[in-house]
């Protein structure tokens, strides 16, 4: 069994600290000094923790300033699934299939309760970014990754979890970095449009069947058009 370096049982010590006095981001920890006095360690095993800490959003060092708890944000997840895609598809491995997988057994599974009633405004912001696609796709020639990003995100936001909202928004952050590397290109808009405006209508009908077959659907289009990256 392999035991934990001092550095790696301060960061458990801090996280149990966090938690013990109900901190919440943007709250002051006590100093380094303090720290070491309450921990009964040296300033080299509090100054790792606190850095590998800082890494994944757990506290924030700001200099001259103090340590504070951080935004505790889902950001590293990111960067970590992204990267991991990247790695796996240059080994000719379905990295960003994957990916692609997940979000959409994710996303294929929360439709449904959605569709059990979606406030009249949250159906109204979905047809709005409906509408503001058939704009992009008619001015531009394609949808805006930013406004289809918008709208999955809108989809669950009458489930009101601002996790379920995180995990997604990490998905689609990963999911950018890798397609904006690999250069996949993009979805006909038209059909990008239409495949959105089927999930909006699904939805208002609170047809939760229909609304899985349309979620899906769109995610076989996705698929469909990853697949030559893929051979590459």
């Amino acid at each position: 069994m392999v035991r934990p370096t001092m550095a790696q049982d301060m960061e458990r010590r801090l996280k149990e600290l966090i938690l013990e006095r109900r901190l919440a981001p943007g709250d002051a920890l006590p100093t380094e000094a303090e720290l070491m006095g309450l921990f009964g360690v040296g300033r080299v095993s509090v100054r790792e923790a606190l850095k590998a800490l800082q890494a994944v959003n757990v506290v924030e060092i700001r200099r001259g300033t103090g340590t504070f708890v951080g935004s505790l944000s889902l950001s590293p997840f990111a960067e970590g699934l992204a990267f991991r895609a990247a790695v796996r598809h240059r080994q000719g491995e379905p990295g960003l299939h994957e990916l692609m997988k997940v979000r959409e057994a994710l996303e294929a599974g929360l439709i449904g309760s959605v569709s059990a009633g979606v406030p009249d405004e949250d159906l109204e912001v979905l047809r709005g970014l409906v509408a503001r696609m058939e704009e992009e796709a008619r001015d531009d020639g394609r949808v805006a990754r930013d406004t289809d990003r918008a709208f999955h995100l809108a989809l669950y936001a009458s489930l009101d979890n601002h996790l379920l909202s995180e995990v997604l928004d990490a998905f689609w952050a990963a999911m950018d970095r890798v397609r904006e590397d690999l250069d996949d290109g993009h979805q006909d808009p038209a059909t990008t449009c239409a495949q959105h405006r089927e999930i909006v209508a699904a939805v208002a009908a609170a047809d939760g069947e229909r609304a899985v077959r349309a979620m899906r659907t769109h995610f076989d289009g996705i698929r469909t058009r990853l697949e030559p990256v893929a051979d590459r």
